[in-house]
């Protein structure tokens, strides 16, 4: 008799930025990243777009449309800003899932500071293993954490699962640069400038440098779109933001 073959999942590798390692290794890595910038996290996003950052999450939530009585999941979003613009335009009870305690810590304490003390769950777990039932929320939304992941299919696999028929998907990324001009200068402010405020910001220009070179390993928006319905999402669509700096990518499960 022929011994059982098992998967060497050793062999399987990934990307960490630029690096290739092999897929066990991705999330500690992501993790300490998140560890050590988590308290400067919201400042460096302001810094590092100019505030734009906040004007995508609002044109994010204006098209999920929130009501009253919608459940949302929002995945790697553990400081809170999707949650918190959620509840104030009217949207329902919300569980915030990252799987990184440092920044649920600083989300939990903004919300305190804000006063929002119910309808909010901070929840400690990974996007491909969702601790949620099957189909339990109206809504996923996924913001700046998808390229994080170490395997994006099984991320969004997950999110048709939670999500009850007729549920909207959502998730903001970077992604491709549309406009040839726009992307040199952006290629030129990513690569040179955005580690140099990491380290004088953040003290961590290597944590930054990660970032920047994670956005250029992540699927551009037809590509994503495509693993999308290939997770069995249907209705996608696809919106760019200041050229294709950011994009939206927006799905039903049915």
């Amino acid at each position: 008799m022929l011994p059982a073959m098992t998967e060497d999942r050793s062999a399987r590798t990934t990307h960490f930025g630029f690096r290739t390692v092999a897929e066990e290794e991705k999330e500690p890595l992501v993790r300490a990243v998140f560890d050590d910038v988590a308290s400067r996290y919201d400042l460096m996003n302001d810094l590092m777009s100019v505030g734009v950052h906040r004007l995508w999450k609002n044109s994010f939530i204006d098209w999920l449309h929130p009501r009253p009585g919608m459940t949302l999941l929002d995945v790697g979003g553990g400081t809170g800003d999707i949650a918190f613009r959620f509840r104030a335009r009217g949207g329902g009870p919300v569980v915030v899932c990252d799987i990184n305690e440092e920044m649920l810590r600083v989300g939990r304490d903004r919300a305190i500071d804000r006063g929002i003390l119910t309808d909010i769950d901070w929840v400690c777990g990974d996007a491909e293993r969702l601790p949620l039932a099957d189909r339990s929320v109206d809504a996923y939304t996924i913001a700046f954490c998808l390229r994080n992941v170490t395997r994006i299919d099984a991320a969004l696999a997950e999110a048709r699962r939670v999500l009850r028929p007729g549920g909207r998907f959502l998730c903001l990324e970077f992604s491709r640069v549309v406009l040839p001009l726009l992307a040199a200068v952006y290629d030129q402010y990513s690569f040179k400038v955005l580690p140099a405020i990491g380290q004088m910001v953040a003290g961590n220009r290597e944590a930054y440098q990660y970032l920047v070179e994670s956005i250029r390993q992540f699927p551009a928006q037809e590509e994503l779109a495509a693993r999308i319905v290939g997770a069995g999402l249907e209705q996608v669509k696809v919106r760019n933001l200041s050229g294709g700096i950011a994009a939206i990518h927006s799905a039903w499960r049915l």
